[in-house]
Formats: structure tokens, C-alpha cells, sequence
């Protein structure tokens, strides 16, 4: 079993990127060592998870960073407001992912990275958003809270114990009803609220998900993530359902574990 994925002796990120005002809108930036930033293939974006909360931040998956940077990718990890910090939380969290990706372009040229690629990496709630992000197509005028929409798309996503579906974590009750502090009502209370915001309710997404998912996860469980596959594979999406036998939440972001080799096969996908 993996042990909690935390930074000890990882190196600091190359660069610290604001995208916004708030002293949490930053984005750590690493790079593949001995590789020139023009000649990066592909840029991966991972956002952490711990229920939108603000006991975790980006340091959480520091290790994970690291390990991806030295396996020849470039790889952004964007900070958010969550539930406890000032701002955090419904409409927050989200202004937040949204600008980001409005500004990971400029933040990309700012440090000569050309990517042909742009994957989505995200654990537990990190999955959610990234889900959600690539999902902003999808809302329609009404829908466009501040900026919310964007007809950008990524080329993939990958979701580690993905929180793929915010009507099943208030169903389910996962995190301590983590998803009614997101959104600040249940989806019998703010139906209007998880419309927007549930990657579910949102598809088809017209991108290539890969689902990673360990099958002792007490966390999320893997019916979250098979929930998922089926609705999206309804919807006509191209989606890969990857069960990890034996593998609980924290393993899928430790680079250690055996789910390491198929995060790396899923990334190429």
C-alpha cells in the first residue's frame, strides 16, 4: 500500500506564476531537466485534490510534480482558493480554474514553453476541476457565471480517484459533505449551482478521459469513476476505465506505487 504522497526532499519548482491577485493564485512551473523549454512535447496541468478544502494545498502532489517533470514532461500545478480560505468555495473556486486556464497560455510564452500537447491531470477534487475545465464549452450564455465559458479545449484529461461527479460525492456524502461546502447547499438546495459545475451533467466532453481509479479507495470510491465511464461512454465520448486492484486514494499520486506505469501509459493516450 502507498504512503501519504508528501514533499520531503523534492526540489523547489523552476518558477512561481501569479495568475491573478490573490496571494493563492499562483502556479508552480517545473521542467524537464537538460530540456530546452521551446523543445517541451507536452505540458501537463495537475491540480490536487482534498475535497476543495483548504487543509490541502499544492504541496500534496509536489512529489508527483517532480517525478513527471524528470520523465520529460513540463508540468504546471495551479493553486485555488478552497473551502476555509478567503474567497474560497462557490462562485471562488471556480473564477479561479477559469482564469488560470485564460492565462496558462500567456504563462506557457512567458517561459518559451511551446507545447503540441496539453493533458489535464487531476487527484480526488483536483480530477473534478480538471474535468470541469475541459468541460467550459459546454455551458451555454445563462450558464456563464464570470468568464466561466471557453471554447478551449485540452487534449486530454486523466483523472487519479477522480470526484468525477459532484451529484454522487452529495449523494454519497463523501468528505464530510465536502461538495455541499463547495457549492454551499445540497443539489436538492442549489440544483442551479451543481448544473454548472458537475463534469456529469456536463458531457459529452469531446475529450479523451482516462480514468485511473484504485479499488480500495475509502476516500472516492471506484464506483465514482465507473459511474462516469458508462455515462460518458453514452454520451458518445471517447473514455478508458483503468481499475487498480489493491490501490487505495493516496497511491495514485505517489510515484512510488504500482500505479505509476499506468499513469505514464495514460498520459500518451
Amino acid at each position: 500500500m502507498a504512503t501519504d504522497a508528501r514533499p520531503g526532499a523534492v526540489p523547489p519548482p523552476v518558477h512561481l506564476a501569479h495568475y491573478g491577485p490573490h496571494p493563492e493564485q499562483v502556479v508552480d512551473l517545473r521542467l524537464p531537466p537538460g530540456v530546452r523549454p521551446g523543445e517541451v512535447k507536452t505540458l501537463l496541468v495537475l491540480i490536487h485534490g482534498g475535497f476543495w478544502k483548504d487543509a490541502e494545498d499544492r504541496s500534496a502532489v509536489a512529489p508527483l510534480a517532480d517525478a513527471l517533470a524528470l520523465a520529460g514532461y513540463a508540468v504546471a500545478v495551479p493553486e485555488y482558493r478552497r473551502v476555509g480560505s478567503r474567497g474560497g468555495g462557490w462562485p471562488g473556486t471556480f473564477d479561479d480554474i477559469a482564469m488560470f486556464f485564460e492565462m496558462l497560455d500567456t504563462i506557457s510564452a512567458g517561459h518559451s514553453l511551446r507545447p503540441r500537447r496539453t493533458v489535464l491531470v487531476g487527484h480526488a477534487a483536483g480530477a473534478h476541476l480538471a474535468l470541469w475545465a475541459a468541460a467550459r464549452h459546454r455551458l451555454t450564455a445563462d450558464e456563464d457565471y464570470d468568464g466561466w465559458r471557453s471554447d478551449w479545449r485540452p487534449d486530454a484529461v486523466v483523472s487519479l480517484a477522480g470526484c468525477s461527479s459532484l451529484d454522487l460525492a452529495d449523494a454519497w456524502s463523501l468528505g464530510d459533505d465536502a461538495a455541499a461546502g463547495l457549492l454551499g447547499g445540497s443539489a436538492e438546495q442549489v440544483p442551479d449551482r451543481y448544473a454548472v459545475t458537475d463534469p456529469m451533467a456536463l458531457l459529452p466532453l469531446g475529450v479523451t478521459v482516462t480514468l485511473l481509479h484504485g479499488t480500495q479507495d475509502a476516500n472516492v470510491p471506484v464506483a465514482m469513476s465507473r459511474a462516469y465511464a458508462t455515462r460518458a461512454e453514452q454520451a458518445g465520448d471517447q473514455v478508458h476505465l483503468v481499475e487498480l486492484a489493491g490501490l487505495e486514494h493516496l497511491a495514485l499520486i505517489d510515484p512510488e506505487s504500482s500505479a505509476w506505469p499506468d499513469l505514464l501509459a495514460a498520459l500518451k493516450n
